[in-house]
């Protein structure tokens, strides 16, 4: 039984410049809520004409509008009061989340969005901070350099963190100076419009942020291949990245991409026992595994495997999904029927490959049943070589391999294309150190799981990626330096 207060949802229209809009065709698609799959609302399906309104607004704003005007500081000013007014409206941004994606309302309202709020601050911070420097170059000159931004920003967003990843990209493209084109997943648009609204009620200049909703193949590319678009920053899968960096050759744009991940989460011998069985399950099971840095791949030391995997199967057994918006839910709704069959694909691949399923593998019947619900899963005795250990499933589906040697594990670990994250849970501080200095991945944790803050970089390598969201390193990317020389001689 839901207790966080509902929200009328009505039906969605586009931001272009200033006013909401419906679609230039009239055209509209449903949102769909996977825990009932009942349809919430429907919402407007952006065409091209769509696409080349929104970047004409975005570049004007840019060029010749107040945003382009305004001072550093009053730029910081306006981000830390769109952080207040997400905090203010944290309870119905929690909900749209929850029935748009399916994550628990606990997930939504006490992780996800406390940390938008903080992101946009902490960027608002930044606003003032980024300069240029004087540099001493031979010969009567004065050179010194500038900081500015690049221009018209798409922020392409993926569906399983609707708008925290959204604010990962929206928050240092407006602290430099950029102005923005939205656009949410199809699957997970709600957030996106209230933010709009936000966006509004804290007074952000016409056309500084778009947001289109719609097919990532009509307004994604769209945006991807528009002259007038400078940089793309995309979160999405390492297929859509690729296709992206393709399309974009031809306007040379900027580009950064989040993108899959198979990370390795490794218990080693001299582990806690408790603390490590706590990290694995989090690892795969927080967010149903939907998780670009989800540690899929659990490596266990064999002197530890078998008392670890009692621990670990015994917790898994106890969490159940559940209606989402119910406060003491941990494990929700897969986002889509389609990923859902993904997922039960992928545990039939298992079964087939050899691996030994000791707990889940099964679909959930919650509420009406017609809900996108999967048991949390676990496969022991899986061959780093097999497609459960090398492919990027998305879902609560953890696959365990044993190794004895710790050279062995770091090389198994880094034998997969993708490079976002990885763990080591030990209480040698030496071997952790070794450990998370030769895992090619571009976040490494010791002794803990899932940890993330606005400060710190988050990025892959390899595979999964190139750029770095978050903290200082993101403004490199939202930023451009121009070199000045002034002759000083007479």
């Amino acid at each position: 039984m839901a207790t966080t207060p509902q929200v009328e949802v009505h039906p969605g229209k586009l931001l272009i410049g200033s006013k909401w809009v419906d679609a230039s065709t009239g055209a509209t698609f449903p949102t769909v809520n996977p825990a009932s799959g009942e349809t919430i609302t429907h919402l407007a399906e952006a065409g091209p004409a769509d696409v080349e309104a929104a970047v004409r607004a975005a570049r004007a704003a840019f060029e010749e509008g107040p945003w382009s005007q305004m001072s550093a500081s009053d730029r910081g000013k306006l981000l830390y009061k769109i952080g207040d007014l997400i905090e203010k409206h944290i309870d119905e941004f929690a909900y749209l989340e929850t029935i748009d994606n399916g994550k628990p309302i606990f997930e939504s309202r006490y992780v996800d969005m406390p940390m938008i709020a903080d992101v946009f601050r902490y960027y608002a911070g930044w606003a003032t901070k980024i300069h240029g420097e004087t540099i001493p170059v031979s010969g009567p000159f004065f050179n010194y350099t500038l900081r500015e931004p690049i221009g018209v920003v798409a922020a392409i967003v993926p569906w399983n963190f609707p708008l925290l990843l959204a604010s990962w990209k929206i928050a240092p493209a407006l602290a430099a100076g950029n102005t923005v084109i939205y656009k949410p997943a199809q699957l997970t648009s709600l957030t996106a419009l209230k933010f709009g609204e936000i966006c509004q009620e804290a007074g952000v200049p016409e056309g500084v942020v778009n947001i289109l909703t719609g097919k990532g193949s009509v307004v994604g590319m769209g945006l991807v291949q528009h002259p007038g678009v400078d940089k793309i920053s995309l979160t999405g899968s390492t297929e859509t990245g690729k296709t992206v960096m393709r399309a974009g050759a031809d306007t040379l744009k900027k580009i950064t991409l989040e993108l899959g991940g198979k990370s390795p989460n490794i218990v080693l011998d001299d582990a806690d026992l408790d603390a490590a069985v706590k990290g694995a399950y989090n690892g795969i099971f927080y967010g149903k595994g939907e998780v670009c840095a989800a540690g899929s791949r659990l490596f266990v030391a064999k002197k530890l495997h078998d008392p670890f995997m009692e621990k670990l199967i015994a917790r898994t057994k106890k969490l159940q999904p559940a209606d989402p918006l119910h406060p003491k839910t941990r494990l929700g709704a897969i986002v889509s029927e389609g990923q859902m069959k993904t997922v039960m694909d992928y545990i039939e691949i298992g079964k087939k490959e050899g691996a030994q399923l000791v707990a889940g593998g099964e679909r959930a019947s919650v509420g009406n049943g017609k809900g996108n619900f999967v048991l949390p899963t676990i496969f022991d005795g899986v061959r780093n070589d097999m497609r459960l250990a090398q492919e990027e499933i998305f879902g609560p589906v953890l696959a365990t391999i044993e190794f004895t040697d710790l050279d062995e594990v770091i090389r198994e670990a880094n034998k997969n294309p993708y490079g976002l994250a990885a763990a080591v849970w030990t209480r040698d501080i030496r071997k952790a150190h070794y450990v998370a200095h030769r895992l090619k991945a571009g976040t490494v944790w010791i002794n803990a799981y899932n940890v993330y803050d606005p400060a710190a970089p988050f990025g892959g390598y390899k595979a999964s990626g190139f750029g770095r969201e978050l903290g200082m390193y993101a403004l490199d990317h939202y930023t451009q330096i121009k070199d000045v020389w002034v002759n000083l001689k007479e």
